[in-house]
C-alpha cells in the first residue's frame, strides 16, 4: 500500500513538475499588451503605419498594440531596447531600410542579422523630392541647374544620418553633380518643419507625411521615384519623366522580434499583419497616402535584409558617405 502511495506521489510530482513548460507552451498568444516600439520620433510615416496595423492587431486580438516611439542613435536606442526585451512576441520593433544601412556607417551594439527575428515587411514606399516653394525652380532639371550653379550653398535635410532617405539624397547627388550640404535632423518631423521654414532647400522622404503639405503648398513636390505616379499626387512626374531615368528610392517597413522568438508566435504574427494588409479598406488607405503594402513570409524579409544589406554597402562606399 505504501509503495503504491509513494508511486502515486511521484506520479503527481512529475506531472506538476512539467506543467510550467507545457503550459507556457500551449499559452495563448498575445497574453498580454503588446510593445511596438517605433525608433523614430512621433510625426513621420513609421508612426503613421504602426498606428494602423497597431490598431488592427489590437481590434483582431483583444490585446492593446502600444505604440513606442524611441528615437534617437540613428534607430540604435529603440533597436537595442528591443534586443533586450524578452523573446515572448510582447515587444516588437519596427523597422525601415535604415536598419540595413547602420552596419556599413557605424558600430551597433547588436548584430543587425542574429539579433533579430524577421516577421514581415508591411509597407514599400517611393522617395518624393520636395524643395521649399521659394526656390525659383518648379521642376526637377530647374532644382538640378540652380544647385549646380551654386555648389554648396543649398542644404538638404534629413532623418538622421545613415537613413534612408539621406542616402536617397546622396544617391541624387552623385548622379547628377550636384554639391549640397546635408543637414541630419532626429526624424522626418523636424526635417519636415525646417524645409516649410527655409533652413534647409530639399528633403527627400516617403510620400505619407508630406502629401498635406505638399497639397497646401507649403513645399513643392517635382519628383517621385517608381514606375508610376502616385495615386495621392498624379501631377508630380517620376524621375523619369523628369530627366533622370534609373533613378531608385524604393525604401521598406517591416516588423522584427527578438531572436529565439517562437516560430509558431513569429507565424502567427506574418499571418495576422497579411490579413490586414489584405483588407481592402487597408490596401486602399496606404496607396492613398503613397504606400504600396508589402506582403512577405519571414523567410522572404530575412532574404530582402541580407539583400540590402550588401546593395547599402556598396552605394556607400561608391559614395563615400560618413556619419556626421
Amino acid at each position: 500500500m505504501l509503495a503504491r502511495n509513494c508511486s502515486a506521489v511521484l506520479l503527481a510530482a512529475a506531472a506538476l513538475a512539467s506543467t510550467p513548460l507545457a503550459a507556457w507552451a500551449q499559452a495563448p498568444y498575445p497574453a498580454r499588451p503588446i510593445r511596438l516600439i517605433v525608433p523614430f520620433p512621433p510625426g513621420g510615416s513609421t508612426t503613421i503605419v504602426a498606428r494602423i496595423i497597431g490598431q488592427r492587431l489590437t481590434d483582431a486580438w483583444g490585446q492593446q498594440v502600444v505604440v513606442d516611439n524611441r528615437g534617437g542613435g540613428n534607430t540604435i536606442i529603440g533597436s537595442e531596447a528591443m534586443v533586450r526585451a524578452a523573446p515572448d512576441g510582447h515587444t516588437l520593433l519596427h523597422v525601415t531600410s535604415t536598419h540595413t544601412i547602420n552596419p556599413s556607417l557605424l558600430k551597433t551594439p547588436y548584430d543587425a542579422v542574429k539579433d533579430f527575428t524577421p516577421v514581415t515587411t508591411m509597407v514599400a514606399t517611393e522617395i518624393l523630392l520636395v524643395i521649399n516653394p521659394q526656390l525659383p525652380a518648379h521642376n526637377l532639371q530647374e532644382f538640378i541647374a540652380l544647385a549646380r550653379a551654386k555648389p554648396g550653398a543649398l542644404n538638404f535635410a534629413s532623418s538622421g544620418s545613415g537613413t534612408s532617405n539621406h542616402l536617397a539624397a546622396e544617391l541624387l547627388c552623385l548622379m547628377t553633380g550636384m554639391k549640397m550640404q546635408h543637414i541630419p535632423h532626429k526624424g522626418a518631423g523636424p526635417a519636415t518643419t525646417d524645409l516649410m521654414g527655409g533652413q534647409v532647400q530639399m528633403f527627400m522622404n516617403n510620400a505619407l507625411p508630406l502629401t498635406p503639405f505638399v497639397k497646401t503648398g507649403r513645399m513643392r513636390a517635382i519628383a517621385v521615384s517608381g514606375e508610376k505616379r502616385l495615386l495621392s499626387l498624379p501631377d508630380v512626374p517620376t524621375f523619369t519623366q523628369a530627366g533622370l531615368p534609373g533613378y531608385q528610392g524604393r525604401s521598406w517597413q517591416g516588423i522584427m522580434a527578438p531572436a529565439k522568438t517562437p516560430q509558431p508566435i513569429v507565424d502567427k504574427l506574418a499571418q495576422e499583419i497579411t490579413r490586414i494588409l489584405r483588407l481592402p479598406e487597408v490596401h486602399d488607405q496606404f496607396v492613398t497616402m503613397g504606400a504600396d503594402p508589402l506582403i512577405s513570409t519571414p523567410q522572404q524579409y530575412a532574404d530582402l535584409i541580407k539583400t540590402d544589406l550588401v546593395r547599402y554597402a556598396k552605394l556607400i562606399k561608391e559614395a563615400k558617405i560618413k556619419l556626421e
